[in-house]
């Protein structure tokens, strides 16, 4: 089958990125990423301001990503798009954009989900990163999700762990919030953390039974830990930013593999994958290396550019999809909470 020339356009609108990206049997040839920078102003994502932005970004955006591929839309077997779930203007603009250049084309349209895409990243070819066999443990970690998902095979996966609050990436802004840091605070607080004691400050892990996660206790406990020292000395957070952000990490980052320990100890599975913006974060991935010491895992960690939303995840469901013939209607519809 891959020996058919098949070229496929994947589109990524589900939050505040305008991306595009072309693949030719599995390789990826161009990933294009229009960020607005205007959300930084308002400490998160802006919804209204979001959708116009996407509306001024698509066309040039997947102009861009054809004129890299050096291929023209001619050659285009099919269009991805994601589907859901994220912000529901945001998502229509893709949505609309994807069926009209599919149909115009006379091609077909593949829906994806958006949380698939950050596991099934993981099938993109690129030289020096290994595919994790199934079946296997992925964890998404991003802004709006935390999950835990067992990997039976491309189209075959079962959540069996989620946040029933906040997701992990919420708790990073909050707190970067609550320490006067910019937004997207994430890559900040990892920043410096390197810097710090992890173990200066001591937060208490939520309690939370079986495989799910809970981030909304963990965010309260430093408002007040933050507002009890700065009563007692205002220069607290200046004087020990980076142990702030160490302890705070590592609180955080002690949650998650809790969690997939368990997860693996209940499952019998050794492979873990992570996946998703938050899945930059290098105490993530320093703990994840720890873990194929510590507990025999063999872990599986993206290339950078495939782990924060992007259409090169996109189109990689798609090239499986369109493998497997299953094809979108042109009446399928954006969906703002669609499940895996």
């Amino acid at each position: 089958m891959a020996s058919q020339n098949i070229y496929i356009l994947g589109i990524e609108s589900s939050c505040d990125d305008t991306a595009a990206s072309v693949i030719h049997n599995g390789n990826i040839l161009s990933n294009v990423i229009a960020s607005q920078k205007i959300h930084e102003e308002y400490g998160g994502v802006v919804p209204e301001l979001a959708s116009r932005a996407h509306q001024q970004n698509i066309v040039p955006v997947v102009d861009q990503a054809l004129k890299k591929a050096g291929i023209t839309k001619s050659q285009l077997h099919a269009i991805a798009f994601t589907r859901g779930p994220g912000l529901m203007g945001s998502l229509l603009v893709g949505t609309s954009f994807a069926k009209s250049l599919a149909f115009g084309l006379n091609i077909p349209l593949i829906d994806v989900n958006h949380m698939q895409a950050h596991i099934l990243a993981h099938f993109i070819n690129e030289a020096g990163y290994k595919k994790p066999p199934f079946p296997f443990l992925a964890m998404t970690i991003s802004g709006g999700h935390t999950q835990i998902v067992k990997v039976s095979d491309y189209f075959d996966m079962e959540v069996i762990g989620e946040t029933i609050d906040d997701a992990v990436g919420e708790a990073y802004d909050k707190s970067g919030k609550i320490l006067g840091l910019g937004y997207p605070a994430g890559p900040e607080i990892d920043k410096r953390a390197q810097l710090g004691n992890p173990k200066a400050f001591k937060f208490t892990k939520p309690k939370v039974d079986g495989l799910n996660f809970s981030f909304s206790g963990l965010k309260t406990a430093i408002l007040y830990f933050i507002q009890k020292e700065t009563k007692a000395n205002p220069n607290f957070i200046e004087e020990n930013i980076n142990d702030i952000c160490a302890s705070i990490q590592y609180t955080i980052i002690g949650i998650l593999i809790d969690k997939l320990k368990l997860a693996s100890k209940q499952t019998g599975i050794k492979h873990i994958a992570i996946g998703g913006g938050v899945s930059a974060n290098s105490g993530i991935r320093d703990a994840l290396k720890k873990g194929e010491q510590k507990f025999g895992w063999t872990t599986y960690v993206p290339k950078f550019e495939f782990t924060t939303d992007n259409a090169a995840m996109i189109a990689i469901v798609g090239y499986l999809k369109y493998l497997e013939s299953d094809y979108a209607s042109f009446n399928v519809t954006a969906s703002a909470r669609l499940k895996i």
